[in-house]
C-alpha cells in the first residue's frame, strides 16, 4: 500500500490543473458574465454590436474558403507526389501557424510597403509603386498566410491515411478518376475537410493582430471591439456582452470540430503505397506550382529581415545595421523611455515562466486522465481555455483583478499565457502518455520503485519528444500573444510584439526600422520553436 501522504501529495497534484483553469479560466468568464448583465445602456448599441457580428462572421467564412482553396491542392500534392524537398516544402507550410501577428503585419507592411522589395522591382521597370493602404484584401492574404498549412496538416494526414486501396477498387470497376473523387474520395475525406475548415474559422473569427495592423479603423471583429471598449471607451458591460458573443460563437464551432475530428481518418501508413515520384509533364507543373505558392507565402517572413537591414536615409541604398543599434538606446534620455531591447529580455523571461508552467500542469493534467473512470467532465474542464480569446481573457483578468489593485502583479501576463497554450500542451502529452506500455510501469513497481520514481525515471524520459514539442508549443503561444499583453501589460515592462505594436504605429524610418529589427528576432526565436515541435513530433 501507498503511504497515506504519498497517496494525498498525488491527488493534491493531479488536482492542481483543475484549480488552476478554474482559478485563471472559469473566474475570469464568471466576471465577464456578470459584467455583461450589468450593461444598462445596451439598448442603443446592439445595431453596432450585430454589425460587428456580421463582420466577424463573413469575414471568417471568406478567410476559412481562401485558405481551403490553398491547402487542399497542396495537401494533395504533399500526399501523392513524392519529390526532392518535399519535407521542406511542409515545414514552410506550417510554419506561418506559428508566426506572432505582429511579425506576419510587420512582413506585409514590409513587403507592399512603397520602400519593399515589390517596390523597388516595380521601380526598376519606371513604375510608381502605391502606398500601403490597410484593407480587406490584406487582412484576408494574412488570414490564408496563416492557416492554409493547417488545411494541410490536417487533410494531408487524412488523406494520407485514405490510402489508395478505396481509389483502386473504384477505378477497377470502371468508375472516370473524377467520378472516383467525387464520389469515394470526397466523402471520406469530408471530416477531415470541414474540421480543417473550422478550425480556420475559429481562428479568423476573432482575429486580433491582423485587423488592427492591417485592416483600418472601419474594420473591427469581436476581438478587436472587445479590446476598444474595454481601453479606449471604458465600457465594459459592452466588452463583456460582446466577450459573450464571441464564446457563444467559438463553442458551438469548438463543439462541431471536437465531433468532426473523432471522425477523421486517423492514420495508417501501411494503407498508403508510397508516393510515386513526378513522371509527367503535369505532375512536374503541380510541384512547382507547389514550390510557388509556399515562398510566394514565405515572402513576408523574408521581407521582414531584408528590410531590418535597410538604411534608414532616404534614397540610401546597400545594407546597413542602424536600425540593430537603436534598439539599444535612449536618444532623448528620457527617464521613462524602454529601449526596445529590454523587450527582448521581458518576453524570454515570461515566457520561460508560462512554459514552465504550461509544461508542469500539462503532464499533471496528462496523468489525472489516465486510467479515469470518467474523463469526459475532466477533458471537458480542462480544455476550457480552447475556446477563450487572449483578449476576452484579459478583459476577464481586468474585471477580477482592477478592482484589488493588482492589474500590475508580474504574474498575470505569465498566468494567462500558460493558460491559453495549456489545452495545446494537454492535447501534445495525453496522448503521447496513453500510448505507453503499461507493463513497463508495472514493471518498475515490482522492482521496487515508488510512483514518483517510476514517473521520473521510466515514463518521463521516453516522453521526451513530445514534452519538447509540447514546451515549444507553449512558448510559441507566449511569445506571440499580443491581446492578452495589451490589456494586462506595463509601459514600464513591455514584451516584444507590444513595442513592435508601438513602433509600428510611430512615424519616421527609425521606428519603422527598429520595428523589424525587433520582428526579425521575434521571427527567429519563432522559428525555433516550430523547429524543436517538429523534432518533438517525429
Amino acid at each position: 500500500m501507498k503511504p497515506v501522504g504519498v497517496a494525498q501529495a498525488g491527488r493534491l497534484a493531479r488536482a492542481l490543473p483543475y484549480v488552476f483553469v478554474v482559478a485563471c479560466g472559469l473566474a475570469p468568464l464568471l466576471a465577464v458574465l456578470r459584467a455583461s448583465w450589468r450593461g444598462t445602456a445596451l439598448v442603443d448599441g446592439w445595431p453596432h454590436l450585430v454589425a460587428v457580428l456580421g463582420f466577424s462572421l463573413w469575414q471568417a467564412v471568406l478567410s476559412t474558403a481562401l485558405a481551403l482553396a490553398a491547402g487542399l491542392p497542396l495537401a494533395w500534392l504533399l500526399t501523392h507526389v513524392r519529390f526532392p524537398g518535399r519535407r521542406v516544402l511542409r515545414a514552410l507550410a506550417l510554419l506561418p501557424f506559428v508566426m506572432p501577428t505582429v511579425v506576419t503585419a510587420a512582413g506585409f507592411v514590409a513587403l507592399l510597403g512603397p520602400r519593399g522589395p515589390l517596390a523597388g522591382l516595380w521601380h526598376a521597370f519606371g513604375g510608381t509603386w502605391p502606398p500601403f493602404i490597410p484593407s480587406l484584401a490584406a487582412v484576408l492574404l494574412a488570414h490564408v498566410f496563416y492557416n492554409y498549412g493547417v488545411v494541410v496538416q490536417l487533410v494531408g494526414g487524412a488523406w494520407h491515411a485514405l490510402g489508395s486501396r478505396p481509389a483502386e477498387a473504384a477505378a477497377l470497376l470502371g468508375a472516370a478518376p473524377w467520378r472516383v473523387f467525387v464520389r469515394v474520395t470526397l466523402p471520406l475525406l469530408w471530416p477531415a475537410i470541414a474540421s480543417a475548415a473550422l478550425l480556420v474559422f475559429i481562428y479568423t473569427f476573432g482575429s486580433f493582430g491582423v485587423i488592427i495592423f492591417l485592416g483600418g479603423a472601419r474594420m473591427a471583429t469581436l476581438e478587436v471591439e472587445i479590446w476598444r471598449q474595454t481601453a479606449q471607451l471604458l465600457r465594459l458591460d459592452v466588452a463583456a456582452t460582446l466577450a459573450l458573443m464571441q464564446l457563444g460563437v467559438t463553442t458551438l464551432a469548438t463543439s462541431a470540430y471536437t465531433r468532426l475530428t473523432a471522425r477523421t481518418v486517423r492514420l495508417a501508413p501501411p494503407t498508403m503505397a508510397p508516393a510515386p515520384p513526378p513522371r509527367r509533364r503535369r505532375a512536374w507543373l503541380a510541384v512547382a506550382a507547389g514550390w510557388l505558392l509556399v515562398l510566394g507565402f514565405s515572402l513576408p517572413l523574408l521581407a521582414v529581415v531584408l528590410r531590418s537591414f535597410a538604411p534608414l536615409q532616404r534614397g540610401a541604398t546597400g545594407l546597413s545595421l542602424a536600425a540593430w543599434q537603436l534598439l539599444g538606446e535612449n536618444p532623448r534620455g528620457s527617464y521613462f523611455f524602454v529601449p526596445p531591447a529590454q523587450a527582448i529580455g521581458n518576453s524570454l523571461l515570461i515566457t520561460i515562466l508560462a512554459s514552465a508552467l504550461a509544461l508542469t500542469l500539462g503532464v499533471l493534467a496528462a496523468y489525472s486522465l489516465r486510467g479515469a473512470a470518467r474523463r469526459g467532465w475532466r477533458e471537458a474542464v480542462l480544455m476550457l481555455p480552447l475556446g477563450v480569446s487572449a483578449v476576452t481573457l484579459g478583459l476577464g483578468f481586468v474585471l477580477i483583478f482592477g478592482p484589488l489593485g493588482r492589474l500590475r502583479d508580474p504574474w498575470l501576463i505569465p498566468a494567462a499565457h500558460a493558460l491559453l497554450a495549456f489545452p495545446l500542451v494537454l492535447r501534445s502529452l495525453a496522448p503521447a502518455l496513453r500510448s505507453l506500455d503499461p507493463r513497463l510501469r508495472e514493471a518498475a513497481l515490482l522492482l521496487g520503485a515508488t510512483p514518483w520514481h517510476t514517473v521520473w525515471r521510466v515514463e518521463l524520459p521516453l516522453l521526451r519528444g513530445p514534452l519538447i514539442a509540447a514546451g515549444a508549443l507553449a512558448a510559441a503561444v507566449s511569445l506571440g500573444d499580443y491581446g492578452a499583453a495589451l490589456l494586462l501589460g506595463q509601459p514600464d515592462f513591455p514584451t516584444i510584439p507590444l513595442v513592435i505594436g508601438r513602433l509600428l504605429g510611430q512615424p519616421g524610418a527609425a521606428n519603422y526600422g527598429q520595428a523589424l529589427a525587433l520582428a526579425s528576432i521575434l521571427l527567429a526565436l519563432t522559428a525555433i520553436c516550430a523547429l524543436l515541435i517538429d523534432r518533438g513530433e517525429r
